[in-house]
């Protein structure tokens, strides 16, 4: 057995949300409570009637890639030789690693607190990580200095994902700016970013970077997962620089052959009316602000989302984020995610995903509010 296989822990996420019960209010796992289009798919079924579900190429249908590289429109990044479609933007992530990084020379550079899959990625493929941490006391903002000053000799790729799981925050257009130029800066070979953008869709804010028209050297990973409500569709993508996407074509033929063909055609549908990627987006503003209100109603301190669908909730002082979600399940029948999940600069805090109904979302609300006031007397005490 690939002894780095135990190693590596289980999705402490997904190990919440198996504990959930049929009466729970889930505030736990990221997925959007939205339904998909159901004419996506009875358009691509129209295509599987008369040409079936063949391979496609390895990195794609031609048009589909033509299609995601012309709605983004990244300097550089603009033809179907700079995309390739994978399995989801988890397939896309791990391809990339495994693609652009050597582990016998190189480190990876993680921003947290984040998704825990990049570290796991690496682990699983030998490579070095460095994490460096945003600060609970600026409420988890980007901070290209504190990132910059994290590079290490071995650093050859840098991981940020924007807007952020967990902390929904969002690498401003100045630090994003600042972190090119120390980078386009540096000699010798070139520290790639990498650039998980998977809640693009869900941003509210107009001040964000997006790093791939900033600098040359970045890989962008994205699917529809979010944006259109078809997390089980498993459709994504990397877009970068057509040398690069040359060698991760065959790490991705090679692990997948190809992305799933009806998949695919879904994906074509949404993309030649780019205005698809955005059909959702009122509805996240719109609950957005009800989400923001339920929690000032609470009283609990909280980080404003500057984009995807999660908000997180500090805790009284001295909580374990662990515990208080195994208590939240099991005395108060609610799911929330640890913040410790996403690393130990989370510690502390819960990730609550604000994709429930009004109504359980104010009462999921109120049950952390009724368990964190429980709690205070003795955070007291402790202090």
């Amino acid at each position: 057995m690939n002894p780095r296989v135990p190693e590596i822990a289980p999705s402490l996420i997904r190990e919440l949300a198996a504990r959930k019960r049929s009466t729970s209010i889930d505030l736990g796992l990221g997925e959007p409570t939205l339904l998909p289009r159901i004419e996506y798919f009875e358009r691509a079924l129209e295509r599987v009637r008369t040409g079936g579900v063949k391979y496609t190429a390895n990195a794609g249908d031609l048009e589909l890639r033509e299609l995601i590289a012309r709605h983004y429109g990244y300097p550089g990044l603009e033809s179907p030789e700079n995309v390739c479609v994978t399995i989801g933007s988890q397939e896309a992530m791990y391809v990339t690693l495994k693609t652009l990084l050597d582990p016998s020379r190189d480190e990876l550079l993680v921003v947290e607190p984040v998704f825990p899959s990049y570290v796991k990625m690496a682990a699983l493929e030998g490579i070095s990580v460095r994490i460096v941490s945003m600060l609970d006391d600026d409420d988890f903002e980007f901070d290209a200095e504190r990132i910059i000053a994290a590079i290490g000799e071995r650093t050859r790729a840098i991981v940020i994902c924007s807007p952020c799981n967990p902390t929904a925050r969002v690498i401003s257009r100045d630090a994003g700016e600042m972190l090119v130029e120390s980078l386009s800066r540096r000699r010798g070979e070139p520290i790639w970013l990498i650039h998980d953008e998977i809640y693009r869709e869900q941003m509210f804010v107009d001040n964000a970077a997006d790093l791939a028209r900033l600098y040359p050297h970045t890989i962008v990973a994205n699917s529809l997962s979010k944006s259109n409500a078809l997390t089980g569709l498993r459709l994504g993508w990397i877009l970068g620089p057509a040398e690069f996407l040359e060698q991760a074509i065959k790490v991705h033929a090679w692990a997948t052959s190809c992305a799933d063909t009806f998949a695919q055609y879904v994906a074509l549908d949404v993309f030649r009316s780019p205005a698809n990627l955005q059909e959702h987006a009122p509805w996240y503003q719109e609950h957005r602000a009800l989400m923001r209100e339920v929690l000032e109603d609470s009283s609990l301190p909280f980080v404003d989302p500057e984009g995807a669908f999660y908000v997180c909730v500090r805790l009284p002082k001295g909580t374990p984020s662990l515990t208080a979600a195994y208590d939240l399940i099991g005395r108060f029948d609610v799911v929330a995610i640890p913040g410790i999940a996403f690393g130990e600069s989370m510690e502390g805090w819960l990730r609550l995903s604000w994709v429930a109904t009004a109504e359980r979302l104010r009462d999921g609300v109120t049950r952390i509010a009724e368990y964190c006031a429980q709690l205070l007397p003795t955070a007291r005490a402790s202090g």
